[in-house]
C-alpha cells in the first residue's frame, strides 16, 4: 500500500512539472497551507478550552481556588512527559524556532513540529500557564508549510515564502485580521514584499480566515466597540502613552530575559518544572486573572468592565476607589510578565503575543485612568480607546513590530478611527524600546549568535552560509621543536599548501609558518638541524572562533587584517582554516540560490 502511494505521488509530481508552472503551484500550495494552518489554530483553541472547561467542571469548580497551586505543576509535568516519551525530540518555542529554521536550516523544520505543539501548548495554557497560543499556532503552521514545500521539492526561497504564508494564515485565523496577518509575516520573518510574494501570502490569509469562520463562526478573540472617536486634544496624551508603553516594554523584556537566564542555569528539567510550577501556582493563587491566556481579562478591560478584573484578588480589597484600582491593575501588569516568563522557564510551550496584549491593554487603561483621576485637564480621556491603543504600544515595544501593531488593532476596531493615535503610540514605543532593547524577544538569542534574518539581503546571505563546509583541515601540522630540515622534507615537499599551523602536544594553536618565512633559507642544508620552527613561526593575522563568529564577522576580520587565510579554533584548539576566496565563492553561490 505504501509503495503504491509513493508511486502515485511520483506520478503526480511528474504530471505537475509538465502541466503546472512553479508560480501557479506555489499559489495553490499557499491556499492549501493557509487552510491547514487555520485548522491547526482551531484545534489548538478548542483543545485548550476543552481542558479548561474540564478542570472547571463539577467538584473541581467548587475547589478551583485551592487547585490553583497544583494545576500548573500538573500541566508542566504532562508537557515534560509528553515531550520526553512521545515526541522524544526538542519542541521549539513557536516563532523563535521558526526564525532559526529560516536563517540556519534552509527553511527546513522537523516533522514533529507539525503536531507536537498541538498537544503541548493546550496542556500548558489549559492548566494555567500564563502564555498565549499564537506562537505555537504559528510554529505549527510554519512546520506544515516547510514540510509541504519539502514534499513537493520547492527550493529554499519558495520554502521560506510558504513558511511565511503559513504564519500569515495562522495569525489570520486567530484574530480574523487578514491584512495584519500579512504584515506580521513580512515584518517578523523579514520577507521581501513583492507581487510574487504578496499573492501567496494573500491566498493563505484568505483560506485560513475562511476556515476559522467555518468552524468558529463570527466569534472573535477580542471584543471591542469603538464608542469614542479620536479628538485632536488627545494627541499629547497619546505621545505620553507611547513613552509609557516603551518603559513597560523595556521592563517586560528585562524581566523576561532575567527569569529566562535563571532557569537556563538549572540543568534538571524536573527541577525547572517544580520551581516554575510552584512559583506560578502561588502567583495565580494570589492573582487569579493571571491564570491561562488572559483574553477574558483583556475583553473586560476593552468593554470597560474593570470591576470584574480587580474584584477577584486575595486581598479582598475594596474596588470603588480609583487609585486602588490603578494600583491593582499595575500589579497585574508587573506579575503577568513574571508569570509568563516563569511559564517558559519551567518548560511550558506557548507564545508571548498573548501576554503582550494583556499588559498593553491594562497599561493603556491605567494611563487614561490616572490622567482622568488627577482632574488637571478639562476633558476626560476614553479609557477603552487608550486600552486598545496601549496594546499596539506594547506590541511595537516588546515584539518590535510596529506595523503589525497598527494594522492588527485597526482591523480589530473595525475601522481606522484610531489610526492616527495607533501610529503615534506604536512609533514612539518602538523607537524608545529599540534604543535599550536592540532585538525583540523572538530574535534576541539568534541576534547574539549572528543568526537573525533581517531585510538586509547581504547579511541574510552571509548568515545562510554553512561555515562547516568552508573549513579546510588538510594541513600538515608542525610543532615548535621541529627542525627546518623536517619542515622542508615532510611539510613543504609533501603538501600543496604554502602555510602550516604550529601546535603543541595538546593541539593548542601557537602560530603559523609560511613558505615566505623560510624561502631565503629553505635550501641551505647547513641550517636544517639547527634552525627550529619556534624561531621561524609568527602569530596569525586574526583568529576565527568556531560556532561563535558569524560569517559577517569572519568577512570583517578578513577585511581588517588583509589576510587570505585565517585559522579556526574550536574550544581553544586548532581546527582548520577558512580562506577568503572560498568564503566569497560560497557567498556568490548562495546569493544566486536565494534570488532565483
Amino acid at each position: 500500500m505504501q509503495v503504491n502511494s509513493k508511486k502515485l505521488f511520483v506520478k503526480f509530481l511528474k504530471w505537475r512539472y509538465q502541466h503546472i508552472s512553479n508560480k501557479q503551484f506555489t499559489n495553490i500550495a499557499s491556499a492549501i497551507i493557509g487552510l491547514l494552518a487555520g485548522l491547526g489554530a482551531v484545534i489548538l483553541k478548542n483543545l485548550t478550552h476543552f481542558i479548561q472547561n474540564l478542570l472547571e467542571g463539577g467538584f473541581i469548580k467548587q475547589m478551583h481556588q485551592a487547585f490553583y497551586f497544583i494545576f500548573p505543576i500538573i500541566g508542566f509535568l504532562l508537557v515534560l512527559l509528553f515531550i520526553k516519551y512521545v515526541v522524544r525530540k526538542k519542541v521549539g518555542h513557536g516563532i523563535p524556532s521558526t526564525l532559526y529554521a529560516i536563517s540556519k536550516q534552509k527553511g527546513i523544520m522537523p516533522k514533529h513540529q507539525m503536531w507536537a505543539s498541538l498537544v503541548s501548548a493546550p496542556l500548558t495554557v489549559g492548566f494555567g500557564g500564563s502564555v498565549g497560543l499564537e506562537g505555537p499556532t504559528v510554529a505549527t503552521g510554519a512546520a506544515i508549510g516547510s514540510n509541504f514545500a519539502r514534499a513537493f521539492h520547492f527550493n529554499q526561497t519558495t520554502r521560506t515564502l510558504l513558511i511565511g504564508a503559513a504564519a500569515a494564515g495562522a495569525m489570520s485565523s486567530i484574530f480574523k485580521a487578514p491584512i495584519a496577518a500579512i504584515v506580521f509575516a513580512v515584518e517578523i520573518f523579514s520577507l521581501d514584499l513583492t507581487l510574487a510574494s504578496m499573492i501567496p501570502l494573500l491566498l493563505a490569509s484568505i483560506t485560513a480566515i475562511l476556515t476559522s469562520y467555518f468552524f468558529l463562526g463570527d466569534d472573535v478573540l477580542l471584543h471591542f466597540n469603538l464608542e469614542d472617536k479620536f479628538v485632536f486634544n488627545d494627541t499629547l496624551f497619546f505621545v505620553f502613552l507611547g513613552v509609557a508603553s516603551a518603559i513597560t516594554s523595556i521592563y517586560f523584556s528585562k524581566v523576561y530575559f532575567g527569569i529566562g537566564n535563571f532557569f537556563k542555569k538549572l540543568e534538571s528539567p524536573y527541577v525547572k518544572m517544580l520551581i516554575g510550577g510552584l512559583s506560578l501556582g502561588i502567583i495565580v493563587y494570589l492573582v487569579p486573572p493571571l491564570y491561562g491566556e488572559g483574553y477574558e481579562t483583556i475583553n473586560n478591560v476593552l468593554r470597560g468592565n474593570i470591576i470584574k478584573v480587580v474584584d477577584n484578588n486575595i486581598f479582598q480589597t475594596l474596588t470603588n476607589d480609583t487609585w486602588v484600582i490603578a494600583l491593582l491593575l499595575m500589579g497585574l501588569i508587573a506579575f503577568k510578565i513574571v508569570a509568563a516568563s516563569v511559564t517558559f522557564g519551567a518548560g511550558g510551550i506557548g507564545g508571548i503575543f498573548g501576554p503582550t496584549l494583556f499588559t498593553g491593554s491594562i497599561a493603556g487603561y491605567v494611563f487614561a485612568l490616572i490622567v482622568n483621576a488627577t482632574n488637571f485637564f478639562s476633558h476626560q480621556l476614553s479609557l477603552t480607546n487608550f486600552a486598545m491603543v496601549g496594546m499596539a504600544g506594547l506590541m511595537a515595544g516588546v515584539l518590535q513590530a510596529p506595523l503589525t501593531a497598527i494594522f492588527l488593532i485597526a482591523e480589530i476596531t473595525g475601522g481606522y478611527e484610531l489610526f492616527v493615535p495607533l501610529m503615534i503610540v506604536a512609533s514612539i514605543s518602538f523607537i524608545f524600546s529599540k534604543k535599550y532593547i536592540p532585538h525583540n524577544i523572538y530574535a534576541s538569542e539568534l541576534a547574539k549568535k549572528g543568526q537573525l534574518m533581517t531585510h538586509d539581503k547581504d547579511k541574510n546571505v552571509l548568515m545562510m552560509l554553512d561555515l562547516d563546509k568552508l573549513i579546510e583541515t588538510d594541513f600538515v601540522l608542525l610543532h615548535p621543536e621541529m627542525t627546518l630540515g623536517y619542515v622542508v622534507n615532510n611539510a613543504v615537499a609533501k603538501s600543496t599548501r604554502n602555510h602550516f599551523p604550529v601546535v603543541n602536544k595538546e593541539n593548542e594553536f601557537l602560530g603559523i609558518l609560511t613558505i615566505n618565512d623560510i624561502r631565503s633559507i629553505m635550501f641551505d642544508k647547513d641550517l636544517y638541524e639547527t634552525v627550529k620552527v619556534e624561531s621561524l613561526m609568527h602569530a596569525g593575522s586574526d583568529i576565527i572562533y568556531y560556532q561563535k563568529d558569524s560569517a559577517e564577522e569572519i568577512l570583517n576580520k578578513f577585511k581588517r587584517c588583509g589576510a587570505w587565510n585565517l585559522v579556526v579554533l574550536k574550544e581553544r584548539k586548532y581546527f582548520g582554516f577558512i580562506s577568503k576566496s572560498r568564503l566569497l565563492t560560497a557567498y556568490r553561490r548562495k546569493l544566486i540560490d536565494v534570488t532565483t
